[in-house]
């Protein structure tokens, strides 16, 4: 506007106008004087207005009826050039907008006369457009004479006006409804009360409308009537009218001003009830029209369909779908019941090609297809819409496989090529195609049971970019090159899928960052607004379930179609990139099934994914069954079943790669091809990316992964990662180079795979466990009854999980280290070698994997991961427990300093060890202990040294190998000098630990059960020693008997006096007693029989050459030591309460042994008799007095000579008897400190004394060769006892008591002497001298006489004389003295 209204435009305009009046003037000076008188007196006017006001074009407008007058009457003349003149001096007026609604009308009117005469007709078109587009002065009555005219124009005979009216109709018609966007935008802020529209009572009922509104409004109900061959209303003159003219003014209108029929209900009005029974009306041909069916059997001929009209329906269709869908829910239904009935295969391919580039259209609008979705398909009585269009889209395809198309049926791949190239876009494609296949194959295409289908390149991805449908110009139906219908179906699929999933997973998205967000902000809620929040929350989560039941709609609605027809596709295909296409579409549908929930579904995409990898009826059950279950589903359109046909299995593919399949009977070999391996690359590629989402179907992804790594001969290695196996463990295994070079990219792929668990959730990680276990169980089954190599590809990937999943190792560690346990106890060595690999490998990385807090402070996951260790020691395989060992070895090496609490673990694997378990085995379990007692010691809980005396005992027992028994006692010597060393810290750390299991216990209500309670936990853990060595002193091998004999008295003579004083109760009862009772019993019932070797080449001397022999040794030793305790520790025992029992019992062993039909263990017992006769008292070590008391002195003389090997020879002495007498005659017998019980003892031992006397020296009664005789060595020990004993009862040594003294030594020097021990006896004739036992008699019988003489005399006279009257030796002492 400021341009024209400048004060210089309005000065050019005056002139121009007076310029063009003055050229009319000139013009029509001669023959029509009317028209020059007009324009000059117009002239003055013009001049007359410049001169009169300020505002010039508002004056010309106000006088434009006479101002434009000249010039009409110039158009009147209908004189060519007069005509132009004024035709572009109205046109300059209208530009500078300067005419009225008057003159506007005027010059309307002039114009139809100048159309009527068919003048200047493009001048007209100009004018016409000229005066709409500048100003909107032209309305009603006026308008519609203005479109008319262009409309009667367009029907001329003359192809450029035609056009150019065409052109200009449509531009009018554009102008009409942009002025209705304007008025509306200037009255946008008043609001007007809606008034309700009448029905159909009248039809011109517009007087709610502004004027703008009113004129658009009348356009487009004619412009219905017109197309529906129907009189206009307002398009008053219309002469002609062609439907497809019609159709696109219609299409375009709808499609360029949506808001303005969604504004205004009079328009909406006008789309119900006239756009859409119109539309319906006229696809009656295409509804009806079946191909190839007679049409004399019908009563009236059927319409033919008719493309130009067929193509520009559809684009309206396509319009009123996507723009005024909420308006036309009901019509929108029918309209896409119309499309997918157009794909039938009794329609014309033309027409199924343009409804299938209408499906496109949809296809690429997701949010449309939602609205379907939840208008048709959620609604309980409507038509399943959306699932329609889905199936029929699979149907369409499948159809084009099973009915060739007409004219193309015969078509060979070269023909289809140049069919092809009569579309040029095709034609250019193909080329690029065919440069790009490098010979390989003709053209990228489809191939099913010998239909053979080019792939064009239609469309660029997500967007519909339509040929037919595009093609307003055609009048005949074009030929559809083959292949172009499946390619656009194809690409539909592929579209919908995209389209799908993005805006479902986007809206997903969004959902859950919402809800992520709500959760964060009510966590903390301020008091005041909780109330508000909640109600957000919950208004949120509504919303949320309202989306996802669409969402779950959605995908079930169309989830069976579009797998039927991308399996039939997969299959079909022979094209590289389309298979990629078609796999990915499968994956993302998997994929967001899976994000839903939707079990079925997921499963179903995933079943074919993995059909798809394997080779054709490849025999795995677990996808037979699947699919079986999925077969059963209904698959519909319309309510009509459809039948489905199945992947045809024809390999049109390279074969890359031979296999034996992995069965339990392999029945020759199996092909991979390309296909398989592009499909095994994407099921390894979901289950990458979409692990989370896969829950039970990694059963199915696995599985088939299994299958193809033992096809492709894939071989588990370090850490469980696969490679390719050597060609000898698979001599049908035939690959090309092509699967060679892929073969270590897929072994990294799978092992990504399995690394990527590490980012999945615990749930989903939890399904990958199960499905791994699942596969192993089934693997192991097959492995049963036979040697074959087994498949490992499950143990190795749960090894791959676990090592990847360290840092949360306690949720998956029992269902993972439970199977590993049980594939550890399978038949098949290969499988249970795994099994301990994977196990052993997993407990050795998570003890040195840095957990957080660490292990040292989280007692409870160290437990947890050592305790699969244990549990290996159940499994009775050698090798598994080799494994176990060695992994012991190394934890030890690696990790021996941080084990703490898990020392008893490690200890009961080493403990666990059976004799029977062969000598590798228990060599390296020893190896593990002496590693232990070496080094670690001092870094375990002290609680734990109980269970390393346990263990070390344990292999002093085992019978395999002499050496580690003998090597395990040493241990036990230097546990036992660690105890001594360490003995305060570990009693201090005992006590602490007591005192919490006590606290606990009296929490419970329970008594505190350990061995030896209730000893202090210190002197327990040396009783434990005590009682593991005497276990060991019973052994039924000699030497181990002697060593653990040994160090057992060693070690409680040189650390007993670290043992509470309380304790050595249990010490003398549960520990000494209780060994001499095992040993008495063995050796009492020990074989006699003669044992010709010791194993190997060793020769065993006759005085042990028999167990019975071996045993007395034993018993010897332990006698001895017992006692040497008694005599050592007196002053430490005889406090106790129970000493006198104590001390009978063990002079009831001393008899025992006294008594034994074995020389070596009388003699020994009568030592031991000696030895502990020696102590008057108990003084404890400080106390001692320097010089001993006599009695005490002449025994251990008497017996130190005795040896265990002088049986037949007499006790050589370098005293004499006068001075052993002497000896008795010594000062005051010491103190006693309890006299009344120290005389029990002694009498305790006397009537011992008198009983293995009285045993020994009986005759016998019957004069039999295996009459036990008792040796000299004996005799000479036991009188030899009599004087100490003498010295401590002869206060009460009564008549009866010397009597069986006298029995006693009578019985003595009775006793025969043996052939074989006489010569070192007896004295030769020219020796007189006394045999040592005589001596000991008359030493007794010395002692007794110097009694007599002494203060006690008296009493003892009174019997003396009695006795000797009847005692046997009385002729001896009558010869000695």
């Amino acid at each position: 506007m400021s341009g024209t209204s400048s004060p210089e435009a309005v000065k050019k305009l005056l002139e121009n106008m007076q310029g063009d009046l003055r050229g009319l003037s000139l013009e029509c000076r001669k023959k029509f004087p009317p028209v020059k008188e007009a324009a000059e007196s117009g002239i003055i006017k013009v001049k007359t207005i410049a001169a009169r006001n300020t505002d010039i074009l508002a004056a010309l407008k106000e006088n434009s009826s006479e101002v434009v007058q000249p010039f009409l009457m110039g158009c009147g003349t209908k004189e060519p050039k007069i005509t132009q003149l004024c035709l572009a001096a109205i046109q300059r007026l209208m530009s500078h907008e300067v005419v009225s609604e008057a003159a506007a009308g005027n010059i309307i009117n002039m114009l139809w006369q100048l159309m009527e005469n068919s003048l200047e007709e493009l001048k007209l078109l100009q004018t016409v457009l000229v005066l709409l587009t500048t100003n909107t002065v032209v309305h009603d009555e006026a308008l519609s004479k203005a479109i008319v005219l262009c409309f009667r124009l367009h029907f001329t005979k003359d192809n450029i006006t035609n056009n150019t009216a065409a052109a200009t109709v449509r531009q009018v018609v554009t102008v009409v409804f942009e002025r209705v966007v304007a008025e509306d935008e200037r009255y946008k802020d008043t609001i007007d009360q809606p008034v309700a529209v009448q029905g159909n009572s009248n039809r011109r009922s517009v007087s709610t409308l502004k004027p703008c509104a009113k004129d658009a409004y009348m356009l487009f109900q004619d412009l219905c009537q017109l197309v529906n061959a129907d009189a206009p209303y307002w398009l008053v003159g219309m002469t002609e009218m062609t439907r497809t003219f019609g159709l696109e003014l219609l299409e375009s209108v709808l499609n360029d001003f949506p808001q303005v029929f969604l504004q205004h209900q009079e328009f909406s009005f006008l789309l119900k009830e006239r756009v859409c029974p119109l539309v319906i009306k006229l696809f009656s041909p295409n509804i009806k029209f079946r191909q190839g069916s007679s049409t004399s059997s019908s009563p009236a001929p059927v319409e033919k369909p008719y493309f130009p009209i067929c193509m520009r329906l559809l684009r309206v269709v396509s319009v009123l779908i996507k723009q005024f869908y909420s308006l036309l829910v009901t019509e929108c239904e029918i309209f896409l019941s119309l499309l997918v009935k157009f794909l039938d295969a009794d329609k014309p391919q033309w027409l199924r090609a343009v409804a299938v580039e209408s499906i496109h259209r949809l296809c690429v609008q997701p949010q449309l297809l939602r609205s379907f979705c939840q208008s048709y398909d959620m609604k309980q009585h409507s038509t399943k819409v959306f699932r329609d269009i889905v199936n029929a889209l699979g149907s369409f395809i499948q159809s084009l496989f099973l009915v060739p198309s007409t004219g193309n049926a015969s078509a060979t791949p070269n023909q289809t090529g140049s069919n092809a190239s009569g579309n040029t876009g095709s034609a250019q494609t193909n080329q690029g195609v065919l440069g790009m296949g490098g010979g390989a194959t003709v053209l990228p295409a489809f191939e099913y049971r010998g239909t053979w289908i080019p792939i064009l390149n239609v469309t660029v991805q997500g967007s519909a970019k339509a040929t037919y449908l595009e093609m307003l110009d055609k009048v005949e139906p074009p030929t559809i090159p083959e292949g172009y219908a499946m390619s656009v179906a194809f690409h539909c699929l592929l579209d919908l899928v995209r389209g799908i999933t993005t805006m479902i997973e986007g809206e997903l998205g969004e959902a859950e960052t919402v809800s992520q967000t709500t959760t964060d902000t009510t966590s903390l809620p301020a008091q005041s607004s909780e109330q508000q929040d909640l109600q957000s929350v919950s208004d949120q989560s509504e919303k949320e379930l309202v989306s996802r039941a669409v969402w779950e709609e959605m995908v079930n609605a169309c989830w069976c179609g579009l797998l039927a027809a991308l399996s039939l596709l997969l299959d079909a295909s022979t094209d590289e990139a389309a298979t990629e296409n078609i796999l990915k579409a499968e994956l993302t549908m998997a994929a967001l099934c899976g994000r839903l929930g939707l079990v079925t579904s997921r499963d179903a995409f995933i079943t074919a994914i993995c059909k798809g990898s394997l080779p054709p009826h490849y025999a795995l059950t677990v996808l037979n069954s699947t699919t079986a279950a999925l077969s059963s589903k209904s698959y519909s359109i319309q309510g009509q079943n459809v039948q489905m046909i199945s992947p045809s299995s024809e390999s049109h593919q390279q074969v890359v790669a031979v296999g034996q399949p992995l069965a339990l009977q392999p029945q020759g070999t199996v092909m991979l091809t390309s296909k398989n391996i592009q499909c095994m690359r994407t099921l390894l590629n979901l289950a990458h990316c979409h692990g989370a989402v896969l829950g039970t179907s990694w059963q199915l992804v696995l599985a088939t992964l299994q299958h193809l790594v033992w096809i492709l001969g894939l071989k588990p290695g370090v850490g469980g990662a696969l490679k390719p196996g050597r060609a000898v463990e698979g001599p049908s295994t035939v690959l090309t180079t092509a699967v060679m070079t892929d073969l270590p990219v897929i072994s990294n792929i799978l092992s990504r795979l399995f690394e990527s668990s590490q980012y999945l959730d615990d749930v989903s990680l939890h399904h990958l466990i199960n499905a791994l276990c699942s596969l192993s169980l089934e693997a192991m089954d097959m492995a049963y009854g036979n040697n074959k190599e087994p498949s490992l590809f499950a143990v190795a990937k749960l090894l791959e999980t676990g090592l990847v999943n360290m840092h949360r190792i306690e949720i998956l560690w029992r269902p993972l280290t439970g199977h590993l346990l049980e594939v550890c106890q399978h038949p098949n060595s290969r499988m249970r070698e795994w099994g301990a690999e994977a196990l052993t490998s997993l407990i050795k990385a998570g003890l040195t994997f840095s957990h957080d807090p660490p292990l040292s402070q989280n007692q409870r996951l160290q437990l947890l991961l050592l305790n699969p260790l244990k549990e290996l020691s159940n499994i009775s395989h050698p090798d598994i427990r080799i494994k176990q060992l060695e992994c012991v070895l190394q934890i030890l090496q690696s990790q021996g300093d941080s084990l703490g609490p898990g020392w008893p673990l490690v200890l009961g694997v080493m403990g666990a060890i059976r004799s029977d378990q062969g000598e590798s085995l228990i060599r390296t379990a020893f190896q593990c202990l002496q590693l232990v007692v070496t080094d670690f010691l001092p870094t375990m809980p002290c609680t734990c040294l109980q269970i390393v005396v346990e263990v070390a005992g344990s292999f002093g027992l085992h019978n395999q190998e002499l050496n580690i028994s003998l090597t395990s006692i040493g241990l036990l010597w230097n546990i036992s000098d660690y105890f001594f060393q360490r003995g305060e810290i570990i009693e201090k750390e005992l006590n602490k630990e007591e005192a919490v299991l006590q606290k606990q216990a009296e929490e419970k209500g329970v008594m505190l059960n350990r061995p030896f309670h209730p000893a202090p936990p210190f002197d327990c853990l040396w009783l434990c020693l005590y009682a593991k060595l005497g276990e060991l002193c019973v052994d039924p091998r000699p030497a181990v008997r002697k060593s653990a004999g040994q160090t057992l008295f060693s070690t409680i003579g040189a650390h007993g006096t670290l043992l509470q004083h309380s304790t050595w109760h249990t010490v003398i009862w549960k520990v000494l007693f209780h060994l001499l009772d095992r040993v008495r019993e063995s050796s009492t019932t020990a074989d006699k029989e003669k044992i010709e070797s010791g194993g190997g080449n060793i020769l065993i001397h006759h005085s042990r050459d028999t167990a019975e022999k071996q045993w007395a040794e034993t018993w010897v030793l332990t006698l001895a030591g017992v006692a040497r305790i008694f005599n050592t520790r007196r002053y430490l025992l005889q406090p106790l309460g129970d000493f006198s029992q104590a001390w009978d019992v063990l002079l009831d062993h001393i008899q025992s042994a006294a008594l034994s039909k074995n020389n070596e263990v009388s003699l020994a017992a009568l030592k031991s008799f000696q030895e502990i006769l020696q102590i008057v008292s108990p003084v404890r070590e400080s106390e001692k007095p320097d010089t001993p008391p006599a009695i005490n002195v002449s025994v251990p003389v008497v017996v130190g000579t005795t040896t265990a090997t002088s049986l037949g020879r007499s006790f050589m002495r370098t005293d004499s008897i006068g001075e052993r007498l002497g000896r008795y005659n010594g000062s005051e017998p010491p103190v006693i400190t309890d006299e009344i019980e120290d005389l029990n003892l002694w009498w305790a031992a006397w009537n011992s004394w008198y009983r293995i006397g009285s045993e020994s020296t009986r005759p016998p009664i019957t004069c039999d060769k295996l009459t036990f005789i008792p040796s000299q060595p004996f005799l000479t020990a036991l009188i030899q006892i009599f004087p100490a004993l003498y010295q401590h009862i002869k206060t009460g040594f009564s008549m009866d008591d010397l009597q069986k003294l006298g029995v006693i030594l009578h019985g003595a020097v009775s006793v025969p002497i043996s052939s074989d021990a006489s010569p070192f006896i007896l004295p030769s004739y020219t020796e007189a001298v006394l045999t040592s036992l005589q001596e000991a008699v008359l030493t007794a019988l010395d002692v007794l006489q110097k009694v007599n003489s002494s203060d006690r005399g008296p009493r003892i006279h009174t019997w003396g004389s009695d006795t000797f009257e009847f005692c046997p030796l009385q002729a001896v002492w009558m010869q000695t003295s």
